[in-house]
């Protein structure tokens, strides 16, 4: 038997004769033939190649289709000069009717059977670990000498006709310095699956057992690893189980073909081209976005920053927040929004028109992304809320009615039951709450406007919302304010305290895990729509979205696009609360110009100007 001491810098043909012979000592081929490209192998009779081929295209992620061969052709000769499917590989395993019946170190007694079968040979990632240790990255699997960990999710793949099942995934700790480095060096070797599909807690991928891989070899996380996740072609593998064909055959997990095929030579993109951001803490998440599309959410960031009131909000803004908020709300299914400052506590409605315009339009965009959207309200403007967000209905803005609640708080458990099923913390009914020109609780448990004036009795504690959603794993919040009273802004209630008037008394106490400061609250949530927008456009964030199964969303460009707020569905929406006798609570939004254009004309300053 031929040990591993030297195998890695072998070439590939001098690799493929030694497996031919079995006379290897190893359980897999990671690491080697070090640059070149491995293969996953599937096998399927040629009446099934049509649609698997259908299959790879439509989740070419796990499935990056390198060769089809002809039926009963053992060669690939565009991959490799001298190989034969039969010998090739270090194992393969024998399915018949969806169960692996064996394990065999050559398929020559099946010749017959194969004339009328076609080999596609699928990208493996074993091919850019070279990658990962040039960019001074280490690859732990390698390390300690096993095979890389291969786990079920719970994430379906687009299905054609017998083929469906779900994502495949392996798993490489990373370094936490070193997360946007693998990124970077893997996004663009796409025939090896590309850039991670997840990065952090396995449990948002359905795996439970770090452990307990599903195939391959447990790998052992260093203090400071972070597991991340890439797609698999041991998707196929589950393809061929459900499909259920009398006869099929494919490698075993880890024992790839290896070609002749040198990795190309992508230049690693520069460290300002793609992010990754951390936008949860439990369960652990990270998101990546192109950096064009972030510089986009930056500069929206700072024109929502203007002070028109000369209040000092400057010393409340805070870097990226928007960011990393729009990356949390894109990864959500179900939001819940809430507004409503009752600041003119003498007349009826109290409210402002600040708040509601930017809730609909955060909510307008939801609706178009085909997210589950909810509003939460004070019961005393249940009626005034709901004629509002039919009139917005009537007149385009929202595509469809958006469910109206109220929450009064009767017990310790209120909280709870409201924001999960049967108040159970592992069942959120919400993935993530928006207050946008809420009122927010002070420090003495009381409700402030700007002037110093206890409003408490005009507001449902629907703080207790926030507060108990910071215990719940897998919801985060954010706060959209412009004066530092608003609920979640307890994240910079010391800059409020110290540079907002009154802001000793009114800062509110209760945090959100991001915190969106505007010289107009309205301006937050035209932004937050805005950067949905930006970030759905976004490439590299679709694919990771969707783990890249499935076919891009872009074709859905126009429909998000229209529902964009503008300056004509705000003047619309304004002449509405007028005309239910809701008032003006600052600086009107359409008086100010930016660059010599209203600054609420969202489509062409915020949308034309940046795309």
């Amino acid at each position: 038997m031929i040990l591993t001491g030297g195998l890695k810098s072998l070439l590939p043909h001098v690799l493929r004769r030694i497996i031919r012979c079995n006379k290897l000592s190893i359980s897999n081929t990671s690491g080697m033939a070090k640059g070149y490209k491995q293969a996953n192998v599937v096998i399927l009779h040629k009446s099934l190649a049509d649609d698997f081929e259908k299959f790879c295209h439509a989740n070419d992620g796990p499935l990056p289709l390198l060769y089809r061969s002809k039926p009963g052709d053992w060669k690939c000769p565009s991959l490799s000069s001298d190989s034969d499917i039969r010998t090739d590989c270090l194992q393969y395993r024998i399915y018949e009717h969806g169960s692996c019946t064996g394990s065999l170190e050559s398929l020559r007694e099946y010749s017959e059977q194969l004339k009328d079968m076609v080999t596609f040979y699928l990208g493996c990632s074993f091919s850019f670990e070279k990658a990962l240790q040039n960019a001074g990255i280490p690859v732990r699997n390698v390390e300690q000498k096993c095979n890389v960990s291969m786990y079920k999710t719970a994430v379906p793949c687009y299905s054609i006709s017998k083929f469906c099942c779900n994502l495949v995934v392996t798993m490489r700790p990373i370094p936490e310095s070193k997360l946007e480095a693998a990124v970077l060096a893997t996004s663009e070797l796409k025939e090896a699956h590309g850039a991670p599909i997840h990065i952090g807690d396995p449990g948002l991928l359905g795996i439970q057992d770090l452990s307990r891989p599903d195939y391959g070899d447990p790998v052992r996380l260093h203090p400071g690893d972070i597991p991340v996740f890439w797609a698999c072609g041991v998707t196929g593998v589950e393809a061929v189980i459900n499909c259920r064909a009398p006869l099929s055959f494919t490698h075993s997990p880890g024992c790839m073909f290896i070609t002749d095929v040198k990795n190309n030579n992508v230049p690693v993109r520069s460290s300002r081209e793609v992010q990754v951001h951390c936008i949860s803490q439990d369960p652990l998440h990270y998101s990546i976005v192109s950096a064009e599309a972030a510089q986009k959410i930056k500069t929206l960031e700072t024109l929502i920053g203007i002070d028109p009131g000369d209040r000092g909000i400057i010393h409340l803004l805070r870097q990226d927040e928007l960011l990393k908020a729009c990356l949390s709300i894109s990864h959500a299914r179900s939001v819940l929004i809430t507004t409503g400052f009752p600041t003119h506590f003498t007349y009826e409605p109290p409210e402002e028109n600040d708040g509601p315009p930017g809730a609909l339009a955060i909510a307008a965009i939801l609706q178009a992304l085909e997210k589950e959207v909810s509003i939460v309200t004070d019961q005393r403007a249940m009626n005034l809320n709901k004629k509002i967000i039919e009139e917005a209905v009537q007149l385009g803005i929202l595509k469809k009615p958006v469910p109206l609640l109220s929450y009064q708080g009767q017990n310790a458990d209120s909280a709870l039951m409201f924001l999960c099923e049967n108040g159970n913390p592992g069942k959120p009914r919400f993935d993530h709450l928006v207050a946008i020109e809420r009122a927010g609780m002070a420090a003495d448990g009381n409700y402030y406007n700007a002037r110093k004036i206890n409003i408490k009795h005009l507001v449902d504690p629907i703080d207790e919302l926030f507060l108990a959603a910071q215990t719940i794993p897998g919801i985060r919040t954010t706060g959209v304010g412009d004066g530092g009273n608003e609920l979640g802004m307890g994240k910079v209630k010391d800059a409020v305290k110290k540079h907002i008037k009154n802001g000793d008394v009114i800062a509110c106490d209760v945090e959100a895990d991001f915190t969106i400061v505007a010289g107009v609250s309205n301006w937050g949530g035209y932004a937050i729509a805005c950067a949905l927008y930006i970030l759905s456009t976004c490439e590299v964030h679709d694919r990771y979205l969707r783990k890249a199964v499935g076919f891009p969303k872009l074709s859905n460009k126009m429909v998000w696009l229209s529902a964009l707020p503008s300056v004509t569905k705000e003047e619309k929406l304004l002449k509405t609360l007028v005309r239910h006798g809701v008032r003006s609570g600052k600086t009107a939004s359409l008086e100010m110009e930016v660059d010599g254009l209203p600054f609420y004309n969202t489509h062409s300053l915020m949308i034309e100007k940046l795309l």
